[in-house]
């Protein structure tokens, strides 16, 4: 008999048993539900992050940082930053350049009193131009030269005192936050003053990027060439997509390392429990196997049709963890380290789920399927 017509026959025979080996078969099953459920639940922490970081990034906005050890843009290199070529004019007819300077503010959750740091941002005024996905809700724009803020609505829904009126104690002064706005798709906390006046405050002279908005986005070159052009400049300029997956490079990269980390555990868990169940399997049909050997099954035949027993059997615990990791986790709010995010299973994850459980149900079938095809069938036979 060809080899391929007894591996089906092999398989065919395998499956309709199922039912007569409940026990084993929902071991399987339910260890891999388990370790795919928690793999796909925390790689949706890295997915919903890069979503949030994502989800306002624009082709016409470019990120313009200092280079060296201090890594700053000097009062000279912001002002020649303000006049390059291709930048998109605002409505005073001035260019919609944003210089940025950043400290660390603190905060407390709301529901716990936690204290956490999240970066409170100093900008200059041409904000609202460069982020027309801004939305006022509450109060106004913060005035140049005062100790002024204004925060996204996430700040109010997650953390305490930063309701419109209320002041907040920064470096011996207190500023005021007088006015609460949206940003598009971003949720988390996002607190922005005048630069100038936070600068001043903490005695710098310097800014720690520079934000443009293009005339078109195929000015980019353009505009990287008049940087590269003025070598006393002393930045980098990078798309706005670009910097932000720089940015948050290490922080996805801890999301993803614990989620691996804690799903080959749980891998590792599912996989001995199925190879236990399947030499309990094997070792219940071992009259079954020899007479199957002794009328022409090969060893190789049978072998691969437990093989295929093993990572069928991983299908039905692959779509229920990825069910699971759905239904409980997607949209699910997360907020570490104060940058605030909604969980997202994405078919993607389900794919590297599915891709994970088969690789159980191979790994876990490999010993079992050799013990199946190594003993001698007269030894078989006089072990039952």
């Amino acid at each position: 008999m060809p080899f391929v017509k007894q591996l089906m026959a092999l398989v065919r025979l395998n499956l309709s048993g199922i039912t007569q080996r409940l026990g084993p078969t929902l071991t399987i099953v339910i260890g891999v539900t388990c370790a795919v459920g928690t793999l796909v639940s925390l790689l949706a922490m890295g997915s919903g992050a890069q979503r949030q970081e994502m989800g306002n990034v624009r082709p016409d906005r470019v990120v313009i940082t200092g280079v060296g050890a201090q890594r700053n843009i000097s009062l000279d290199a912001a002002a020649a930053i303000r006049n390059l070529p291709d930048i998109r004019k605002g409505s005073d007819g001035e260019p919609i350049a944003m210089l940025e300077s950043s400290i660390p503010l603190e905060a407390r959750r709301r529901i716990t009193g936690t204290r956490i740091y999240f970066p409170l941002s100093g900008v200059s005024s041409s904000v609202v131009q460069l982020q027309p996905e801004m939305r006022f809700t509450e109060g106004r724009m913060f005035q140049r030269g005062l100790h002024e803020l204004i925060v996204s609505n996430a700040c109010v829904h997650e953390f305490t005192g930063f309701e419109t009126g209320a002041r907040r104690p920064i470096h011996g002064s207190d500023w005021t936050i007088v006015g609460r706005f949206d940003l598009g798709n971003a949720q988390q906390c996002v607190a922005y003053g005048d630069v100038d006046s936070l600068n001043s405050a903490f005695g710098r002279n310097s800014y720690d990027r520079a934000i443009l908005m293009l005339a078109a986005p195929a000015d980019y070159e353009t505009l990287r060439s008049a940087v590269l052009a003025i070598p006393t400049l002393h930045v980098e300029i990078k798309h706005e997509r670009e910097a932000v997956e720089l940015s948050f490079k290490e922080f996805n990269g801890l999301l993803n390392f614990v989620s691996y980390f804690v799903g080959a555990i749980m891998a590792i868990g599912a996989t001995l429990g199925a190879i236990n169940s399947l030499y309990a399997m094997v070792d219940s049909r071992r009259r079954e196997l020899a007479t199957l050997r002794a009328i022409g099954f090969t060893p190789g035949a049978i072998v691969v049709s437990i093989l295929c027993e093993s990572v069928v059997l991983a299908v039905p615990g692959a779509l229920l963890g990825c069910a699971l990791g759905w239904i409980f986790f997607n949209g699910l709010a997360a907020s570490p380290y104060g940058f605030s995010f909604q969980l997202a299973v994405t078919p993607d994850l389900a794919l590297i789920g599915i891709a994970w459980a088969l690789a159980m149900g191979l790994l876990g079938g490999i010993l079992p399927a050799m013990r199946a095809a190594r003993a001698p069938v007269t030894e078989a036979l006089r072990a039952t």
